[in-house]
């Protein structure tokens, strides 16, 4: 899921190793997506159906997360891990052009919605240890304190909401 099937693992004197982490490169790219598609507290913002739209999703979600919501560091990752989870499905499993993706905050919680125009619903399957792709709703549902798919009159919004100690 989220970008995973069909992608091995590079090895040997090919291997390819990643740029440095940079917070402020980090910030940049969250900001120009934050520019690009909007604030997804604000409403529903929209992101092009293709695997890139992830880490876009990620940035914003990230971005959110940290700067405007203060969430903690675990919290953080855990929402930005199943922000690219359910984006993944939107964009592998719906032959959708577009998909939406909203963040909401109330007292204790957070509620993140990712929404696309297909019906069909998402499914829940056994994983074992060894399994490379079919994670993503395992994740969602290990990780999230509730999730759900609501039925639309065109399409379904996928949700998961996590608890948040308030200070």
């Amino acid at each position: 899921m989220a970008g995973l099937e069909g992608m091995g693992q590079p090895r040997g004197a090919g291997r390819v190793t990643a740029a440095r982490w940079s917070p402020a490169v980090e910030d940049e790219r969250a900001l120009k997506a934050l520019e690009s598609f909007g604030n997804p507290t604000e409403g529903e913002v929209q992101l092009p159906s293709r695997p890139e739209s992830a880490a876009a999703a990620r940035r914003l979600a990230q971005m959110v997360a940290l700067r405007q919501w203060a969430l903690p560091p675990k919290l953080t990752e855990d929402a930005v891990l199943l922000v690219s989870e359910l984006v993944g499905n939107a964009v592998h499993h719906t032959g959708a052009r577009v998909f939406g993706l909203r963040m909401r905050r109330r007292p204790g919680w957070i509620r993140v919605e990712v929404r696309d125009p297909s019906r069909g619903l998402p499914c829940l399957i056994p994983v074992r240890e060894t399994d490379i792709s079919g994670r993503g709703l395992f994740l969602v549902a290990k990780l999230s304190d509730r999730w759900g798919v609501d039925l639309l009159p065109r399409g379904k919004r996928t949700w998961f909401e996590m608890r948040v100690a308030e200070r």
